[in-house]
């Protein structure tokens, strides 16, 4: 193909995903603030509590950045921003799937050359790693709830839990042992030999990914609750914390699209934040705040990147 043409299909390509993925955050963001009870009044409380939940947003990005860039490292030379573009252009891709999987799809996507399945060795572990803390700080909320609220139903959601945590850092640890299994599957023995790139990301790099993973993870349930008490949802800091780490948990688990999920989002808050407070449209508020800071920016911002994208080599 002529050099001159694949580089007007790739802008005209990249230009009108971008435009696509815009589209759509601005329709489902105008779509779901409609269902924000219409006509509430909100009172808020001292802004401290919202410039540093802001403020956590962009050591959160950063740190989401900096751990992708970790694992892309270990597939090819990248720099950081290059890393750091391609996170922004994964959340812009994953708002349009369930539970948010094409995120990982969407980075490989970003980075193009020919080390897709490298890169998706990688990434799974990045995907182990963060859903080793999401379950860590789920199995402590439902620790709390169980004794705060005891039911049947908690008890079981616990036990799951924790067999479920059990099984992640097994295999998170134990990656070695993903290369034989693969082997021994006809439709997987070609890509086994991208498996012992695996054996190239140390136990001290492991260590780093899954500690930053669960440094994320306390810093979002931490903006959270600040932004809970900026919406003048108050409760003890200990027990807000657990339920925040619960509510995270629930949204980990449920089945949702990122773009429609600010009503399961609200549903959540107001079923598990009711015990502390009657503030309804506050805990609508503050779930539709921590939404749009974590999700719907940093979407906006990689798609607008996916224009710059080679769709053609």
């Amino acid at each position: 193909m002529v050099k001159n043409t694949k580089i007007w299909l790739n802008y005209i390509g990249g230009g009108l995903i971008s435009l696509f993925l815009l589209y759509s955050i601005y329709h489902q963001v105008v779509k779901q603030a409609a269902s924000l009870s219409p006509g509430v009044c909100l009172h808020t409380g001292p802004p401290v509590f919202l410039w540093l939940c802001i403020g956590l947003m962009f050591v959160n990005t950063s740190l989401e950045g900096y751990k992708w860039f970790l694992l892309a490292r270990t597939v090819q030379p990248i720099a950081y921003s290059r890393a750091f573009a391609s996170y922004l252009a994964g959340v812009a891709f994953s708002i349009i799937t369930p539970n948010r999987i094409g995120e990982y799809p969407g980075r490989i996507l970003y980075l193009g050359g020919g080390n897709t399945f490298r890169f998706i060795n990688v990434s799974v572990l990045g995907v182990m790693a963060q859903l080793s803390s999401v379950y860590l700080f789920g199995m402590a909320g439902l620790i709390y709830y169980n004794i705060a609220f005891p039911a049947f139903i908690a008890k079981m959601a616990l036990a799951g839990c924790l067999l479920a945590n059990v099984f992640i850092i097994i295999v998170y640890w134990r990656f070695e042992a993903w290369v034989p299994a693969m082997a021994k599957i006809g439709c997987l023995r070609r890509f086994s030999i991208y498996g012992r790139l695996l054996n190239r990301v140390s136990a001290r790099r492991q260590a780093a990914i899954l500690g930053i993973s669960a440094l994320r993870f306390a810093i979002f349930t931490a903006q959270y609750l600040f932004l809970l008490r900026w919406m003048n949802v108050c409760m003890p800091l200990a027990e807000g914390f657990c339920m925040s780490a619960l509510f995270f948990w629930v949204m980990a688990v449920i089945p949702s699209v990122a773009l429609t999920e600010l009503g399961v989002r609200g549903a959540v808050s107001l079923f598990l934040f009711r015990h502390f407070s009657d503030n309804l449209a506050g805990m609508a508020a503050a779930s539709a705040g921590i939404w749009a800071l974590n999700l719907i920016i940093p979407s906006v911002i990689g798609s607008v990147l996916i224009a710059r994208m080679k769709w053609l080599s």
